[in-house]
């Protein structure tokens, strides 16, 4: 009869007063886990701009994540551990030896939802304050484990090296492009990013990426303007084109001696008819090579990034791309960069021609053939690769590894293309659609 008492002695109670407060440490070390690792850093930036010390101090001790796992797996290890030894002890105490299964599947129970679930459920929910809260006494825990956590991670390194992986301390597992990329994929697909957000977005990172060569003008397309024409057919031209800068060549058209604008050639043409009684006459004065400006050429491996800053330091608009031999390639103007960003810019003098896609009433794509990849891509939210061409025709062309004849179909990357229009050995124009739709349609 006095068994029961015996049991539940003071040292039962106490025994149980401290599993109960090492399931709670271990719920404290699982939740800061999460909520320290899912937690945004641009967030917690925010926070400590507006004084939050506890957003502040997570965003130093989540510097270093490798110590940061280390330490709080340390400790809920430790916890966990120490909290199944002393309930196995509890219970083998109260039920003999079938208390060791009776504490396994009781210490299961009790780690799995108040040590584990319950936590990171909160932690995941409300990330960012729960990573504010924690920071300061994880941060304690941080420090004191620190000696133990590095020894544990040179072993482990040194493990690793011994089965030839190599490990980059400063290295992360996502770097931020590909985590803003991949969040603004995710939001556009759930609906809460619209797609021109993302386009706008997406197209302001891959600046660095991406080189002139890419998205220039090439130079079958450039308008110049010969040096030597008549200052009466320069006007002409000048007046007649859609664009208020042109590249200024003498005898070659590789011969790039100046670029010349608008309003510098309507300036200097005005000040020599002013006043003048035959202004036809007095136009026969004016040379171009006194107004133009000098060249501006950029190699066509500049990144984008790099080419914009360029364009803003030297207050210009304009460059020339020219390749390894200094061979014109083509043209690049800060338009073309921004319209990677915000897409195309029109105005009231664009020619209508510029609308490169059009879907037509059959359900196919009309595709200009100069038209970009990358455009396409943007326009149809497509993946079509753009590793191997710049251009739809540069794609079709690589595929079919030949220049194909109006008229011509291939498939492959999942969509139909038949060519046509094609000028020499360019293709002009192409018909374009998916194929599974072109199954679906017959």
């Amino acid at each position: 009869m006095d068994t029961a008492p015996e049991i539940m002695d003071a040292a039962f109670w106490i025994t149980a007063g401290s599993i109960l407060v090492l399931l709670a440490l271990s719920g404290f070390f699982s939740g800061s886990e999460t909520a320290l690792t899912a937690a945004s850093r641009g967030k917690l930036r925010a926070a400590m701009d507006k004084g939050s010390k506890g957003a502040s101090t997570a965003l130093e001790i989540t510097e270093d994540n490798e110590r940061l796992i280390g330490s709080v797996l340390l400790g809920n290890n430790l916890v966990n551990i120490l909290a199944t030894s002393l309930a196995t002890a509890l219970f083998t105490r109260a039920f003999g030896e079938s208390g060791v299964a009776l504490a396994t599947l009781v210490m299961t129970l009790l780690v799995l939802i108040f040590a584990e679930v319950l936590p990171k459920t909160y932690a995941i929910t409300n990330p960012e304050t729960a990573a504010a809260r924690v920071a300061r006494p994880i941060s304690v825990i941080v420090r004191l484990f620190s000696p133990v956590v590095s020894a544990v991670r040179m072993l482990v390194r040194g493990v690793l090296r011994i089965f030839g992986v190599k490990t980059d301390p400063d290295s992360h597992i996502l770097a931020v492009r590909e985590e803003i990329a991949g969040a603004l994929q995710l939001g556009h697909s759930e609906g809460a990013v619209d797609k021109e957000d993302r386009d706008r977005i997406l197209g302001a990172l891959d600046l660095a990426e991406r080189t002139v060569e890419e998205i220039m003008l090439h130079r079958s397309g450039i308008e110049m303007i010969n040096a030597d024409t008549p200052p009466q057919e320069i006007l002409q031209q000048c007046l007649e084109s859609n664009h208020t800068r042109l590249p200024v060549f003498r005898d070659d058209p590789e011969n790039i001696i100046g670029m010349i604008h608008a309003k510098d050639l309507l300036r200097a043409m005005y000040k020599l008819i002013e006043g003048s009684k035959d202004a036809m006459a007095a136009l026969d004065a004016f040379r171009l090579t006194d107004v133009m400006m000098k060249p501006y050429f950029v190699p066509d491996t500049t990144s984008l990034d790099d080419q914009m800053r360029q364009f803003l330091r030297r207050r210009t608009h304009f460059a020339l791309v020219v390749d390894e031999y200094g061979s014109l390639e083509g043209l690049i103007t800060l338009e073309d960069i921004l319209e990677e960003i915000v897409g195309e810019i029109t105005d009231e003098h664009d020619p209508q021609a510029e609308h490169q896609v059009k879907m037509a009433d059959d359900g196919y794509f009309w595709v200009d053939g100069a038209m970009t990849i990358r455009d396409l891509n943007r326009a149809t939210d497509w993946q079509l690769p753009d590793e191997e061409a710049n251009t739809v025709a540069g794609l079709v062309i690589h595929e079919a590894q030949m220049i194909p004849m109006q008229g011509q179909a291939f498939s492959f990357h999942g969509f139909r293309f038949e060519v046509v229009g094609r000028e020499n050995n360019r293709i002009t124009r192409l018909k374009m659609r998916p194929l599974d739709a072109v199954v679906g349609a017959r």
